[in-house]
């Protein structure tokens, strides 16, 4: 029998969560191993026997599992108590999860996008959102922190999971100058090419200013590059070599009941 697969972790956050790797799961072939995106074409069994196998590490029911639609948008859905829950075959559309219920767990996938986990400073309000650098241009991580604050939330801490590094972000400069219409601080984060207008682009970077602008407590960037580790999936990497269909890494995120 599998066991829970065990995920990295950061040390700023105060809650039970964990960034999963490409690890430990049952899938095959492209997917191996751990995939837990629901909207891949990986045999639906397979993901759901991975998904159920993380659920177990934060002692929970696949059901209690949540996941989303990704869209690379910056529409944040928060959990309520009333909230009815989602099965996998009907995911909300959305790149961010915000909850103050306790035992749920809070799911992002990515496979080059950065994962971003969020809790407040008391431990009573915890996000998670998805940032490619479309949606972390147009706001996903300052519109999950503004939910976490509209349920009382404060001293928010976050967290960046593995995603595509500094070194292996290649970009074109239309992607550069769409960034700094609406960042314009943030040239720091490209470096110039020998190559005419091509750039590396520091995903973590802009994403960790992006949320220290707005007032975050404090913030861990695992440093974690899924296109040069091949301990994760990365869509960059399956796409260099040939092949675009690639699995996702799973990170979660739970406020836990010490009563459960």
């Amino acid at each position: 029998m599998i066991k829970s697969p065990a995920p990295f972790k950061a040390s700023n956050l105060n809650v039970r969560h964990g960034f999963f790797s490409r690890l430990g799961g049952v899938s095959t072939g492209r997917y191996a191993e751990l995939n837990g995106g629901a909207t891949t074409d990986d045999d639906p069994a397979a993901i759901k026997e991975n998904r159920r196998l993380m659920a177990q590490y934060f002692d929970v029911t696949d059901a209690k599992f949540l996941a989303l639609k990704q869209v690379h948008g910056r529409e944040v859905f928060v959990v309520r108590d009333e909230t009815p829950l989602w099965p996998l075959s009907s995911l909300p559309e959305a790149d961010g999860l915000v909850t103050n219920v306790p035992n749920l767990v809070l799911t992002i996938t990515t496979a080059d996008c950065a994962p971003v986990l969020f809790s407040s400073g008391d431990g009573k309000i915890i996000g998670a959102a998805h940032a490619g650098w479309r949606g972390a241009v147009n706001g996903i991580l300052e519109e999950t922190m503004h939910q976490m604050r509209s349920l009382g939330a404060t001293n928010i801490k976050a967290a960046i999971g593995p995603c595509i590094g500094p070194k292996s972000y290649e970009i074109s400069a239309n992607m550069r100058d769409e960034v700094l219409e609406k960042h314009p601080k943030a040239g720091d984060f490209f470096k110039a090419l020998k190559q005419e207008r091509q750039f590396m682009f520091d995903l973590p970077g802009f994403c960790v200013q992006c949320l220290t602008q707005n007032g975050v407590d404090s913030v861990e960037n695992l440093a974690l590059d899924t296109v040069s580790d091949d301990r994760f999936f990365s869509y960059r990497r399956s796409f260099l070599a040939g092949n675009s269909a690639t699995g996702r890494q799973v990170s979660a995120i739970q406020l836990r009941n010490i009563a459960l």
